[in-house]
């Protein structure tokens, strides 16, 4: 009688192998290895941005975000770094409602929820949104602006993350914060990428 071979695993393939980054589902980590996850998961990230000084107008340094974008590993890898960053942030709570503002938050804010298991639901300028809507005003250098959100996105007791690029003045920010309270919300929590 022959004797038996050892049963060996073939090797893993590349399309099975993955790293956390590439998956859609949050990953469970130690708080000590997501810190470092992130910290160089950033390094890469800025680096890939780019300057243009001057731009829009003199004494503006503007950051261009795009190349995040146009890049798969790079796109990949910014919603992981955020996904880190709210877990960082919030004790490994994870939120309910990811809410991002008209317009940048839309370009990381669907993402963003996929990832951490969350709903999404958008904040846009009055008259984009359709059905019932909570609105909230606020001032900007040029006068009154107003945003609205869906009344049903929101509902008592879910924590919600507000997502958004910058922080400019912060009146965008309040106003934002003041409508998803009105939805009824218990928590708010605010990322900025």
């Amino acid at each position: 009688m022959p004797a038996q071979q050892p049963h060996v695993a073939p090797p893993p393939s590349t399309s099975a192998t993955t790293d956390n980054a590439t998956r859609l589902e949050s990953q469970p980590t130690t708080p000590a290895a997501s810190a470092s996850e992130l910290a160089s998961t950033k390094i890469s990230l800025r680096a890939a941005l780019r300057q243009f000084p001057d731009f829009p107008i003199p004494g503006i340094d503007f950051v261009d975000i795009l190349p995040l974008f146009a890049s798969h590993s790079l796109h990949t890898s910014l919603i992981r770094a955020l996904e880190l960053q709210v877990l960082l942030f919030n004790n490994g709570v994870k939120p309910d409602v990811v809410v991002g503002l008209d317009a940048r938050g839309f370009l990381f804010g669907p993402s963003l929820a996929l990832r951490l298991g969350a709903s999404f639901a958008p904040v846009r300028k009055r008259g984009k949104l359709p059905g019932p809507t909570q609105e909230a005003a606020f001032e900007k250098e040029y006068g009154q602006d107003f945003f609205q959100i869906q009344s049903d996105a929101v509902t008592k007791g879910q924590k919600v993350l507000v997502v958004d690029d910058i922080i400019a003045t912060g009146k965008q920010e309040c106003c934002h914060a003041r409508l998803v309270k009105e939805c009824w919300l218990t928590s708010t929590n605010r990322g900025f990428s």
